[in-house]
Formats: C-alpha cells, sequence, structure tokens
C-alpha cells in the first residue's frame, strides 16, 4: 500500500511572507484549516489501511501455525501484526492532532474575522490610504 503522505512538489503550506492583511491572513488560515482536513482525511485511510494488515498478518501467522511450518515464521509474522497494529495506534494520534489542529485554524480564522473583518472592510473602502500600523504610535 502506497501512502500518498509524501510530500507532493508545489504542495506547501502557506508561504510565510509577512503579509498580515486581513485577506492574506484569512486565506493562510483556510489553507491551513484545508490542508489539516485533507491530512486528516488521508491518515484515517492509512490508519485502516494498517489495521487491515495487522489482521492480515495475525491470520497469516495461524495459517502458518496451522500448516505446522517452523516456529520462527510464526513469531516474524505475529511481530509484523504487532508493530503494525501499534503504527495504526501512532497513526491514530496524528489523525486526532491534525483534526485538532484543523478544527482550531477554522476557529481562529472565524474569530479573526469577527474581530478584524470591520475594520478591513473601513478601511478597504474610503479612498484615502492607511497609515501602516504604528504610525500613530510615535
Amino acid at each position: 500500500m502506497s501512502s500518498s503522505l509524501t510530500p507532493r512538489p508545489g504542495g506547501s503550506a502557506a508561504p510565510t511572507d509577512g503579509d498580515n492583511r486581513f485577506k492574506a491572513v484569512q486565506h493562510k488560515l483556510k489553507t491551513l484549516g484545508t490542508a489539516m482536513d485533507l491530512a486528516g482525511n488521508e491518515l484515517e485511510v492509512l490508519m485502516r489501511g494498517m489495521r487491515a494488515n495487522a489482521q492480515r498478518a495475525e491470520g497469516l501467522a495461524v495459517g502458518i501455525a496451522n500448516a505446522e511450518l517452523d516456529r520462527k515464521f510464526v513469531e516474524m509474522t505475529n511481530q509484523v501484526a504487532v508493530a503494525l497494529g501499534g503504527a495504526a495506534a501512532e497513526v491514530r494520534k496524528l489523525h486526532e492532532t491534525a483534526q485538532e489542529v484543523s478544527g482550531l485554524a477554522h476557529d481562529t480564522r472565524r474569530t479573526h474575522a469577527r474581530l478584524y473583518e470591520g475594520l478591513d472592510d473601513l478601511r478597504s473602502s474610503r479612498p484615502e490610504r492607511t497609515p501602516k500600523p504604528g504610525f500613530f504610535a510615535h
């Protein structure tokens, strides 16, 4: 089973370009949330596949034992089943973390919009340029 979790050319996270305008931050938060949603989905598929393979390996170990092959093959196959089960458990934790980050990104985006969208609308709708942040602090 090949994993689609490998890095893809051109598939990167939101660039850290220092652009902190309202719409840019909203876009970056949306990109992060979407990326975490996709990663969560891919991790769930991976986890299911690992669990299924662990069960197959366990069944194979039983078949090898029933065929009365050398005990070392039964033990090695059981070790593969245990390793796959353990890896699936770790992928589950990673999946839960991806879901948590996704939720936090979406929540942050909504909060950011609630706090700053009105200001952005005001600043964007007037013809005069707005001073850079901190201009009035001097």
